[in-house]
């Protein structure tokens, strides 16, 4: 839906669902997806996705007027639910279900917030932690094993896509 006479963008071999929202001046790249009743709002900031984000039944992104806008970089994984709002989120992260991302956050590389999570406004995750917790607090680096599986969900979600493409 165009807000203002802007339309979104999307790369190639992107998938929404038919009640996935996305709003005015959002842009992502190839391979991302948004999932059932997921709302990506592009009304007040802009949001830009890179590739392979996949936004996950009931997700909601925003950003703050003329404050913050939302970044997320390639690779990452929102979860059902989850919150993001005004942040910036690099590549290859994974935000956990329920999870809320809170305005002026900074979420580095490699990082992986939990289920539930409130990562609290003006944080910054490093690269390779893990944070869980209301509030969020740091609880471990992530390892080798983490990694993987990150980049295995990311790697879903194109996959699990492909499925709805094949019943048109």
């Amino acid at each position: 839906m165009s807000v203002r006479g802007v339309e979104p963008q999307y790369g190639e071999n992107c998938f929404f669902a038919p009640n996935a929202t996305i709003v005015g001046q959002v842009k992502m790249g190839d391979a991302c997806s948004v999932w059932f009743n997921a709302v990506i709002r592009g009304d007040v900031s802009p949001i830009t996705m890179g590739n392979k984000v996949n936004v996950q039944d009931g997700a909601v992104i925003h950003a703050t007027y003329q404050r913050n806008e939302t970044r997320i970089g390639n690779q990452v994984s929102i979860a059902h639910n989850a919150i993001v709002h005004g942040c910036t989120i690099e590549d290859n992260v994974l935000i956990g279900m329920g999870a809320i991302i809170m305005d002026n956050c900074l979420i580095k590389s490699g990082s992986i917030i939990g289920a539930g999570a409130i990562v609290l406004q003006n944080t910054v995750v490093e690269s390779g932690e893990v944070w869980a917790g209301n509030p969020a607090k740091f609880i471990k680096k992530t390892g080798d094993l983490a990694i993987t599986e990150i980049e295995r969900i990311a790697n879903a979600y194109p996959f699990y896509a492909a499925w709805f493409k094949e019943e048109k």
